[in-house]
């Protein structure tokens, strides 16, 4: 099958939230805000960890993995977003609308495989422990990341070049803030199943086998929580998945709420706002939910604001005149 391009469009419209002028600046404030906090609290999950080598270990190299997809996954979307309401355009090109889509598949396919990689790091440092570092090994840590990148790009390319076979005639609306695939296919004027069947296998793929990797982790871990004969060692053993339990149900709540629910309970305006949630707002809590119960995260910043202090005025620092 040889992919073409046979729309005779150059652009598309994204609709986003509301089209009322008054509310624009509103939006554009939220989500500029939003995004900010997004981009520097995971650059600061990612100076943290880089930084304090005490911190060079699976969970936080898979941390800080999740911190620069997280980062990448807003900026795929909300930056686009925020130029089209400064410049009061609703346009994205074809081009940029194909580049926008593989790039979000991409990074929601990271998301997904990292978040089960994690939970398969908890499981072993749980249920067993004196074999922990002989199991997630640097070789290992690497070959996992490694094939979430590959998985996830074949799966991104795949669907890309099976959206790039329809063809899309007249003035093309998106109803969304960014060209979401769903929309893009529904909106296609072309036999669209084929697309449908592979986004099912997708879904699959990227849903279904990771949870189902997540649940089977912590099923494990919990009946391993419960042989252990303490009540400390038992809230020292599952304080450690607390913080990731936490992003697992936040991603996946909001994600699955939005691809699982009916188009007669939804509409599409709430399904916009629905998507913010994964799309926006679990980036952004994201580093909150793994540093503020972490008390080596919060050592590691600590350390890393202290030094950065006493270098700043040493760099930047006034010189004294010569003679």
């Amino acid at each position: 099958m040889t992919p073409r391009n046979v729309t005779g469009i150059s652009e598309f419209l994204l609709l986003g939230f509301s089209e009322r002028a008054e509310l624009q600046p509103l939006i554009l404030g939220l989500f500029l805000s939003m995004y900010l906090i997004t981009v520097f609290g995971n650059l600061l999950i990612i100076l943290a960890v880089s930084s304090d080598s005490h911190l060079h270990t699976p969970m936080y190299f898979f941390l800080s993995h999740l911190s620069s997809v997280d980062i990448c996954f807003t900026s795929t979307t909300v930056p686009k977003m925020l130029v089209n309401i400064q410049t009061e355009s609703n346009a994205i090109t074809y081009a940029g609308c194909i580049t926008q889509m593989y790039f979000f598949i991409l990074l929601v396919g990271l998301d997904d495989f990292l978040l089960a990689v994690m939970a398969y790091d908890r499981f072993v440092a749980i249920c067993h422990p004196l074999h922990y570092t002989v199991i997630m090994n640097p070789q290992l840590c690497g070959l996992l990341v490694l094939l979430t990148w590959i998985v996830s790009n074949l799966n991104s390319l795949l669907q890309t070049l099976m959206v790039l076979r329809l063809s899309f005639h007249g003035k093309v609306k998106i109803p969304h803030y960014f060209c979401e695939l769903n929309q893009m296919v529904k909106l296609a004027s072309s036999d669209t199943f084929l697309n449908d069947m592979v986004l099912y296998f997708a879904a699959v793929l990227l849903a279904v086998v990771p949870l189902a990797g997540i649940l089977y982790s912590y099923f494990k871990i919990v009946s391993s929580v419960r042989r252990i004969a303490s009540a400390q060692g038992k809230y020292k053993a599952f304080s450690t998945c607390v913080s990731h339990l936490s992003a697992v149900s936040l991603f996946y709540c909001t994600s699955l709420g939005v691809y699982l629910s009916s188009e007669d309970t939804h509409s599409s305006h709430s399904r916009v706002i629905a998507s913010v949630m994964y799309t926006v707002v679990t980036p952004m809590l994201n580093p909150f939910i793994y540093s503020l119960r972490n008390k080596d995260i919060k050592r590691a910043l600590k350390a890393f604001f202290r030094i950065t202090a006493v270098k700043w005025p040493l760099v930047f620092g006034p010189r004294r005149p010569h003679g």
